[in-house]
């Protein structure tokens, strides 16, 4: 077959440089003051943005893997996924890294421009909310319900409230979950005297001091009693069983992936958090306790949004509920070798 002839491409046309670099106009060149800083500022924000459009594109492909209704273990789909939410982590890390080079704008820098932006914010960024909406943040759990679609366009909205309307990552992690079946299927625990979870329950309660012991009741009613699972978790009972067990069990081959995955999704709190956090400072040495050009209490709004968005937390907890290796309740055989890469 002969090889189709493409024109030529040229660097800055493939790239759009014009367009890139003229996207940069200064509300202070407009208005004929100097404010040398404004550029910095600009650029700093259009650079997240992009950055928030490559997570957004990322988070479309490991959703649509997770959309399946099965995911088998001999396809590179875990892997894929696994893969890039890591570059979502790498992306992350540049942008918490990127707010030292805003700090280096000053206070006076800053207020040279400042009131030229109303009532424009970083708080209007639709591209961070659909992030947030993507991974799991439910409009019930954020901070500042009042503000969160507050002076956006209609079509912005409309953007926003279809990103939560989509399954989230949450969700569809929450269903591959429910889906494992090694603690469920009974082929593997015939035989035993005891299910997994009532002889792990005895290791786990004889592990904890005496002022763990609440730590107790919480595990009863996370993994033994059905009927007094906690209402108001975002994971299911049957998700969280495993994802233990995922964490409890993850030197086996085939559990391995799952956990690093489980594993990368607390990271990618993590470096939100941190995010969050650095922003904070960068506000409350910029503007101190004036408000948001948005309108928003500025650092205290966003202190609140850091301590509540926290999106895996559920994940993160079941650390409380973790054992020793040598304190493990062995495994049935046909689980071991089905774990395995074993025929």
């Amino acid at each position: 077959m002969e090889k189709k002839e493409r024109k030529p491409v040229y660097y800055s046309e493939y790239l759009q440089l014009e367009k890139l670099l003229n996207a940069q106009q200064p509300e202070s060149t407009k208005e004929g003051i100097r404010a040398d800083d404004e550029m910095l500022f600009i650029i700093i924000h259009q650079s997240y943005e992009l950055w928030f459009k490559q997570i957004i594109h990322e988070l479309g492909i490991v959703r649509s893997i997770f959309k399946q209704p099965n995911i088998h273990n001999n396809t590179p789909d875990i892997y894929n996924s696994v893969h890039r939410l890591k570059r979502i982590c790498a992306i992350l890390e540049v942008a918490v890294q990127q707010m030292g080079i805003l700090e280096t704008m000053t206070p006076l820098d800053f207020l040279d421009f400042r009131d030229l932006l109303r009532p424009a914010s970083g708080f209007q960024s639709i591209q961070f909310k659909i992030i947030e909406a993507s991974l799991g943040l439910n409009y019930e759990q954020r901070h500042g319900k009042a503000y969160y679609l507050y002076q956006l366009t209609p079509a912005d909205m409309e953007r926003v409230k279809q990103a939560e309307h989509e399954k989230s990552l949450l969700v569809l992690i929450n269903h591959w979950l429910e889906r494992m079946p090694f603690i469920k299927d009974e082929a593997y625990w015939q035989g035993n005297d005891n299910s997994f979870w009532k002889q792990y329950r005895i290791a786990y309660a004889g592990s904890l001091s005496e002022t763990e012991q609440p730590n107790l009741v919480a595990f009863e009613n996370i993994f033994i009693e059905d009927a007094k699972y906690p209402a108001y978790r975002s994971f299911s009972a049957d998700a969280s069983r495993n994802a233990l067990f995922i964490m409890l069990y993850r030197d086996h081959p085939l559990l391995q992936l799952p956990y690093e995955l489980l594993n990368i999704l607390l990271e990618i709190d993590e470096l939100l958090s941190m995010w969050r956090h650095r922003h904070i400072h960068m506000v409350q040495r910029t503007i101190g306790k004036r408000v948001g050009t948005g309108g928003s209490s500025g650092a205290e709004y966003l202190r609140g949004a850091a301590d509540s968005h926290y999106i895996f937390k559920e994940l993160a907890e079941l650390t409380s509920f973790l054992l020793p290796r040598h304190l493990l309740p062995q495994l049935p055989e046909k689980l071991v070798k089905d774990l395995s890469y074993q025929k």
